[in-house]
């Protein structure tokens, strides 16, 4: 039998993501118009719609819809806003939030994904975003900074840095903490060095590369 994309797509967001209190109208849109099927692995796209992390290539993963649903309804883009994606992974964020900013520039460490996303948003026609391939943790960074920045893998600890690529009363959404309890924050920065810190839930994600120092040996 055949799966009924349209219809596990509605109850995608009317059973997972609404009750999970996405409440933000634009956000269930987005849910409900583009087709995250095509943004997961061939072999797991009858899971595109499961409450899963999706593993994709390098033992990265695709986040639960309910988490990306909080996620862009926390950060709540303006018209006119500008986005930094650290981990563009399998690129159904990225195409979210091309359709809430005026511009995104979304980074991840694989040229494959990098690769990939690009055609993806091609042929999507979406012309609003440049793709980078880089790692954050070891000297990529920005041209400037943005109004909001989100973060799709966890870190220890949020860096120094990424708070500083976030635009005077702009925010940071961030998955942090370890495994198994994280917790998802989000920063909003109210003037130089002046943020406010609002935790939004717990959850468990997998590092962002590199985020976390390999364990020390002693001999």
């Amino acid at each position: 039998m055949s799966l009924n994309f349209e219809q596990a797509r509605r109850n995608m967001v009317e059973q997972q993501v609404r009750p999970w209190e996405v409440l933000d109208a634009r956000v269930l849109a987005l849910f409900e118009r583009i087709q995250r099927e095509d943004f997961v692995p061939v072999r797991y796209r009858k899971m595109a719609f499961a409450d899963i992390n999706i593993p994709l290539e390098h033992g990265e993963v695709m986040m639960k819809p309910v988490v990306e649903g909080r996620m862009l309804q926390a950060v709540d883009i303006q018209p006119g806003e500008t986005v930094l994606e650290i981990g563009t992974g399998s690129g159904f964020i990225t195409a979210c939030l091309a359709q809430l900013a005026s511009g995104v520039v979304s980074v991840d460490i694989f040229d494959d994904f990098t690769a990939a996303v690009q055609r993806r948003l091609e042929e999507r026609g979406d012309t609003n975003v440049e793709l980078f391939t880089g790692d954050v943790m070891n000297g990529w960074q920005p041209d400037h900074a943005q109004d909001v920045v989100v973060v799709t893998g966890s870190v220890p600890k949020i860096p120094e840095a990424f708070q500083g690529w976030v635009n005077p009363g702009g925010r940071l959404f961030c998955i942090e903490g370890e495994s198994p309890a994280m917790e998802a924050v989000l920063l909003t920065r109210l003037g130089a060095t002046e943020w406010r810190r609002e935790s939004l839930f717990e959850t468990d994600l997998p590092p962002l590369a590199h985020s976390v120092a390999p364990p020390e040996f002693e001999f």
